[in-house]
């Protein structure tokens, strides 16, 4: 049996690809910063699962709960890198500093550590597979999107440059890019606000969670030969980062 880490595995795209995993038959390393999530998604799954807590921006924890793995969660042979977030939907010059630093540490140094911990067994093993969830943000920018944008293209670059350095030692390294995706996502970019959360996805279909997670898993699936490299996915009613047709 494989075994895969996902991060940011408490809820939304990270907790329906933990299921869908679980459902081709992949043991599974859940990690996320809330305990009480993780065990209930451990409690729904088909396969055996072992929790981590600890938050990707935190560069020695990373490290210290991947180096805790014992038997049989310690060789990794998927790494689905998808904890991240999004903060506020301000212009550049009325922006929070906190805000920024937020999307900085979690969804550019969070990659990157998580990565960086799972990378040696990876090479000494010469084979493994990362996945790394970025955004059509990462694609293009739109109004207010500053810095948000600005790090889902980091992980776009990151993800070709990780790509080139792997080659070598037979490792597949892709990327998935949503676009709107009805998770939680907009009521943590809008720190609670539920009305404008929800204002997001009025008038239009967007992707669910589970959709996110099939198409990951499609790219899990695909024979060893084959890397599925660059992956976006957007709903019907979304044609890029900004242009959406909502129904009146």
């Amino acid at each position: 049996m494989k075994t895969a880490i996902i991060t940011g595995a408490s809820s939304g795209i990270g907790w329906a690809t933990a299921q869908e995993l679980s459902r081709q038959g992949y043991r599974l390393v859940l990690c996320g910063r809330r305990l009480d999530k993780l065990s209930a998604l451990q409690a729904s799954l088909e396969t055996p699962a072992h929790l981590l807590t600890f938050d990707v921006r935190d560069r020695q924890a990373v490290f210290k709960a991947i180096e805790s793995l014992a038997a049989p969660f310690d060789q990794i042979d998927v790494l689905i890198n998808n904890a991240g977030n999004a903060h506020g939907l301000d212009p550049a010059h009325e922006a929070s500093l906190d805000d920024w630093e937020a999307m900085i540490d979690g969804n550019v140094k969070g990659v990157l550590y998580v990565a960086k911990a799972l990378l040696p067994q990876m090479i000494s093993r010469r084979q493994g597979q990362i996945i790394n969830v970025g955004s059509i943000a990462g694609k293009e920018a739109y109004p207010r999107g500053n810095v948000y944008c600005a790090s889902k293209a980091a992980v776009d670059r990151f993800t070709e440059g990780l790509r080139l350095d792997c080659n070598p030692f037979g490792i597949r390294v892709g990327a998935i890019h949503p676009g709107l995706v009805a998770t939680e996502f907009s009521e943590v970019r809008f720190k609670g606000d539920q009305p404008r959360a929800a204002s997001v996805y009025e008038k239009l279909q967007p992707l669910t969670a589970e959709d996110v997670a099939q198409a990951i898993g499609y790219m899990v699936a695909a024979p060893p030969h084959v890397t599925v490299a660059d992956l976006t996915l957007l709903p019907t009613d979304q044609a890029s980062a900004y242009v959406i047709n909502r129904k009146t």
